[in-house]
């Protein structure tokens, strides 16, 4: 049977014994694709906590690699502003991690999902 993209590598596990969806959660959450993106949504939950309505609206948290936390701003502007404020984002947004995993903030201006809406309007 073919796998999705990313899940080649697994073994094929199926069994006719029930399994509870709390077993299904914990053995995907032990796959590194899944357990990686896990401190990011936790950070998306809490971003208007985080940073603040406004500069939540305009910057969203994408990425947690090797300690650096990547925001994502929709344009310059807002990309500026938090670049002002990376220094406070990193010690909230590793203080709302447990602490010791966010060690840098870079940000981003824009990506697909902006450009396609820009594409869109013109």
């Amino acid at each position: 049977m073919p796998h999705s993209k990313g899940f080649a590598h697994r073994a094929e596990r199926r069994r006719g014994d029930p399994v509870s969806i709390g077993e299904i959660v914990d053995g995907l959450l032990e796959e590194d694709v899944f357990a990686r993106g896990m401190p990011v949504v936790r950070l998306i939950k809490a971003w208007p906590e985080l940073v603040g309505s406004r500069l939540a609206d305009a910057t969203t948290p994408v990425s947690l690699e090797s300690g650096i936390l990547t925001v994502r701003a929709v344009d310059g502007p807002w990309g500026s502003q938090a670049r002002y404020f990376t220094e406070e984002i990193r010690e909230r947004s590793d203080a709302a991690l447990g602490g010791g995993m966010v060690t840098a903030v870079k940000i981003v201006i824009g990506g697909p999902t902006e450009t396609r809406n820009r594409r869109s309007q013109g």
